[in-house]
């Protein structure tokens, strides 16, 4: 299975490849986040046709972009081959200050920019994301920032993550360029942007929302409360009457929705990502999909 491209958004040209494989959690792998493995897992990844990789400047403590950088240096013509999306905003407590908060202004930007750029070892980011929304945010200081650091080369496109439909308006509605995503948490267990309106903008707006933590953090293949066997239990039943395993069925489930979600797949297990994509060849009905979505809820839909 090769798996495709997708236009982010209609007035756009980005496109990203319809799985992308996540950063977060890189330097958890079991195996090591040495370069040769990190290459390994980026050679693996564009092997399925995943070509786009989630990062943010402040995963594994501001080291993972670092780890990521360190492999393509091994490999440097595979920066023509893949897409880098980044994230800024986010304040972490240190010996600087002690409060974590959200930095939305120019200077914090350019600084997140730049530096991911170094730690990477690429010349521009494909797509760049608000991390968190700010209540402190400018849309119009926001807005001259994206356009500059667009001008310079440094980022092709921008995005928001866990932004509110209302929220995404207002900076969109200031913007010299449109939003391309919106990246929101999303699993049977979280399932608030189906009815909060977040994917309804995204259709109305002709954009695709990016999905973080699809597995729950892992909690639908490692079960522990009696809703999360019960959900496993289920995924397994639809596995057999699709003949195909469970993690197809959950993956599934998001790739039908009308929104055209985009699931970031955040293991570290090159087999994992390689059984994961076989979703794009399985179709759940419309009645398995609302199963699936009432076991997670753990109520039937009204």
């Amino acid at each position: 299975m090769n798996v495709p491209q997708i236009k982010i958004r209609s007035n756009s040209e980005i496109h990203l490849s319809r799985f992308v494989q996540g950063i977060w959690r890189l330097h958890e792998d079991p195996l090591g986040a040495t370069p040769k493995r990190v290459l390994e897992k980026i050679e693996a990844c564009l092997e399925l046709g995943i070509n786009t990789f989630d990062h943010a400047d402040i995963y594994g403590g501001f080291e993972n972009e670092e780890l990521f950088g360190r492999a393509l240096a091994l490999s440097p013509h595979l920066k023509g081959l893949i897409k880098i999306i980044s994230k800024c905003g986010i304040q972490i407590p240190g010996d600087k200050f002690k409060t974590k908060y959200y930095d939305t202004s120019p200077a914090h930007m350019k600084k997140s920019v730049e530096r991911s750029l170094r730690k990477l070892g690429v010349e521009s980011l494909d797509l760049l994301l608000l991390h968190r929304p700010d209540p402190l945010l400018n849309p119009t200081e926001v807005s001259d920032a994206f356009l500059q650091l667009n001008i310079e080369g440094k980022v092709k496109s921008f995005g928001v993550s866990n932004f509110s439909p209302s929220q995404f308006n207002v900076l969109q509605n200031k913007l010299h360029l449109p939003l391309v995503t919106n990246q929101v948490e999303l699993s049977p267990f979280h399932t608030d942007p189906l009815f909060d309106g977040t994917f309804d903008q995204a259709i109305d707006n002709d954009f695709c929302p990016m999905v973080w933590s699809p597995t729950a953090g892992g909690r639908i293949f490692s079960p522990k409360t009696k809703q999360e066997k019960l959900m496993l239990d289920t995924l397994l039943d639809l596995g057999k009457k699709y003949n195909c395993s469970s993690d197809h069925i959950l993956y599934s489930w998001f790739l039908v929705h009308p929104a055209r979600l985009i699931p970031i797949l955040g293991s570290n297990n090159i087999e994992h990502i390689r059984s994961a994509v076989g979703a794009l060849d399985v179709r759940i009905s419309k009645e398995d999909w609302f199963r699936i979505l009432e076991v997670g809820r753990g109520k039937e839909v009204a």
